[in-house]
């Protein structure tokens, strides 16, 4: 059975939640703390041992080639500077995977973005990380994934429980419980009414597929607005082999989510101990003077 070597990040989308920030800089840029969310979210892979990275980019998302690229002329000012911590730290981002770049020329949807990856996956198994979901987790969950598909050979999912209010915002799925957290995916809907949702357990942003999703995706039609969905193309696949979902419980950051893109700044703010001291006490003092302590 082939390993997971490759992994997909599709980032073409326009980012309208955070314009006019986004209006000439991709959202995937948006700095969490001090990092752009989608180093977070290489980062990961490359510690799940995943080191051939592909990301789906569109119009305007020069910038983040340009992160993972090196920077000469920075390099050597900080060089020349003595600030050699930083230098290893812009370094690095260079340095932490073989990345590629395809661009998705039109925003077609999510399905069609993992579609364009056919020619660089080829025939293997391959994860999907999505680039507004970051996982605080030490790649836990991903980790998790990996295992399965190695066990199985089969495509896995990440499921986390959501509030009845946020079911209709997510694909959910009809699950079939195997041991833990574990299921067995009996069905899946895109966005359904909370009355038509099969359960509360939604689809995140993680993804480990066999390549016969591509075939799936040629398959599947247009949905709302003209879009290929992705849940589509796995519902197509559970047809056909087995589709498995590993739940998650803690560790995931919305930050294509305004409140959750500012409560990742500052809970992993907090979590910094050249930070978390002084994050903490003007959160104190905000507090005290919204008279909320």
């Amino acid at each position: 059975m082939q390993r997971v070597r490759k992994a997909v990040i599709p980032a073409a989308g326009l980012g309208t939640r955070f314009l006019p920030a986004t209006k000439s800089s991709p959202k995937e840029m948006l700095p969490v703390v001090d990092k752009p969310s989608i180093q977070y979210v290489v980062e990961e892979a490359v510690r799940a041992g995943i080191t051939d990275i592909l990301v789906i980019t569109g119009r305007s998302k020069r910038a983040i080639e340009d992160h993972f690229d090196r920077n000469f002329e920075l390099e050597y000012y900080l060089e020349q500077a003595g600030k050699h911590d930083l230098l290893k730290e812009v370094q690095a981002s260079a340095e932490l995977a073989d990345i590629h770049y395809v661009r998705q020329r039109d925003p077609l949807g999510l399905g069609h973005a993992v579609s364009v990856a056919r020619s660089h996956i080829g025939n293997e198994p391959f994860a999907v990380l999505l680039a507004d979901d970051i996982m605080i987790d030490d790649s836990t969950l991903l980790r998790a994934m990996l295992d399965v598909h190695d066990r199985y050979g089969r495509s896995v999912v990440a499921l986390q429980e959501v509030a009845p209010d946020e079911v209709s915002s997510y694909g959910c799925v009809e699950p079939d419980s195997l041991h833990e957290d574990l299921v067995e995916i009996r069905r899946i809907v895109e966005k359904p009414a909370l009355d038509q949702a099969p359960s509360n357990l939604a689809v995140m942003g993680r993804y480990v597929f066999t390549p016969e999703i591509f075939d799936a995706l040629d398959r599947i039609e247009p949905g709302r607005g003209g879009e290929l969905q992705l849940t589509d193309a796995i519902q197509l696949l559970l047809d056909e082999q087995t589709v498995y979902g590993q739940r998650l419980h803690f560790g995931r950051y919305d930050v294509g989510q305004k409140v959750d893109f500012l409560r990742a700044n500052i809970e992993l703010a907090l979590d910094r101990p050249d930070l978390g001291p002084q994050v903490e006490e003007f959160l104190r003092e905000i507090m005290r003077r919204r008279n909320i302590m």
